[in-house]
């Protein structure tokens, strides 16, 4: 595939620097089986197809940037990327009050060597970041505080490179959806920041299902393609975290429409998993990006979701912690997801060729729509609910 098939335009001035003032009066494009209708985002309740579920992402985005300074005054911001002891399960660390070790991406890298500490004055404790390589750092402090506490203390939101500013005050609840619940992103699951508590009733009121589960959205979203070919690309990794109940309630279900590419990463990962199970009963949860293009006849997604309570039975666990780094392109079979919900994307990105997989070459109609009718772009921009 050629990624300048999967590029267009887009002017800076396009981009929502910030968010506004009322999260459900941004626009919704409705693109139906080849149809393009405009509204107000408020009106989806009425636009979701009868009898549908949608599934969220409940992550819930971190102060994952820590600006911390030298004796000698020099600045070193520590970015939060995923943590890897005491444990690598993100809610755990959060809520834990002992010395945590992080994978990191560290700014003026050059100025902290490694084995050396940098320290914070925190109310009278001490809150201590000790470079162990050139991407882990280990945290350690005095207080009785969470690690959760910690950065809601000295962290920052980490708001998206392009849009070429620090966060203010407004971003702190702005850049989180109302219903972010489990601790853990680096960046939120924008599809999600236009609903609001009016249109959720709306949805029940109509007997549109919902349902939660988790994926923990890392910096990796924002990875652009730089490979020759679009395959090769390096799919980042991210944690999901999916209960018996999820399973139970996407086998009652026909018309699944999931909110954000995450919360479509999730469930479509979650099928491969128990196609994994079909062959070895004690498979790891860990879907690489190559995995659902490996099997010529994959089994129903009831055989998939089976598998997977049955794992889950054996085990004797209400729910699954896994990894994925699955690549949605043109050419892959949705196995799960009938529908999305999703802002408009960075050209060229792996998430165009995710909505490129599920509308084919009509992205291209769906976009130019956005832009001739002055839709808002990436993060804090505008909305889409596509059904193929």
């Amino acid at each position: 595939m050629n990624l300048q098939d999967y590029t267009y335009d887009l002017p800076d001035s396009r981009i929502a620097k910030h968010p506004l003032k009322e999260r459900d009066a941004s626009k919704l494009l409705y693109y139906h089986k080849g149809e393009i209708h405009h509204h107000q985002f408020s009106t989806i309740p009425d636009l979701l197809p009868e009898k549908s579920l949608l599934v969220f992402n409940d992550t819930k985005v971190i102060p994952a940037r820590l600006i911390m300074n030298k004796e000698t005054g020099a600045r070193i911001e520590i970015f939060l990327l995923e943590p890897i002891l005491p444990s690598n399960v993100h809610e755990q660390v959060m809520s834990s009050k002992l010395s945590t070790t992080w994978k990191v991406m560290i700014g003026n890298s050059k100025k902290w060597k490694e084995g050396t500490e940098l320290t914070i004055n925190l109310s009278g404790d001490t809150f201590q970041s000790t470079r162990l390589t050139h991407d882990t750092v280990r945290f350690d402090w005095s207080s009785d505080l969470t690690f959760s506490e910690i950065l809601l203390a000295i962290g920052q939101i980490p708001l998206p490179p392009y849009l070429g500013r620090s966060a203010t005050e407004e971003d702190v609840p702005r850049y989180q959806t109302v219903y972010s619940k489990n601790e853990g992103a680096v960046a939120a699951p924008t599809a999600g920041l236009h609903f609001t508590d009016r249109v959720l009733d709306s949805i029940a009121s109509m007997g549109i299902q919902k349902d939660f589960l988790t994926l923990h959205v890392s910096a990796g979203t924002f990875q652009p393609i730089k490979s020759e070919t679009i395959e090769d690309h390096p799919m980042h990794r991210e944690q999901v975290h999916v209960s018996r109940s999820n399973i139970e309630t996407l086998l009652q279900n026909e018309t699944i429409i999931p909110v954000g590419t995450t919360s479509m990463r999730t469930l479509e990962s979650l099928y491969w998993f128990g196609q994994l199970l079909e062959e070895d009963e004690n498979a790891e949860f860990f879907i690489k990006k190559e995995t659902a293009y490996s099997y010529q006849s994959p089994i129903s997604l009831e055989n998939s979701l089976t598998n997977i309570l049955n794992y889950l039975t054996h085990k004797n666990q209400q729910s699954v912690i896994g990894q994925t780094e699955i690549f949605i392109y043109p050419g892959y079979q949705f196995r799960v997801c009938n529908g999305l919900v999703t802002n408009f994307h960075q050209p060229g990105s792996t998430l165009i060729l995710l909505v490129a997989a599920l509308i084919g070459n009509n992205w291209k109609r769906v976009y130019d729509q956005a832009m001739n009718n002055d839709y808002r772009f990436l993060s804090y921009g505008d909305s889409s609910l596509l059904i193929p």
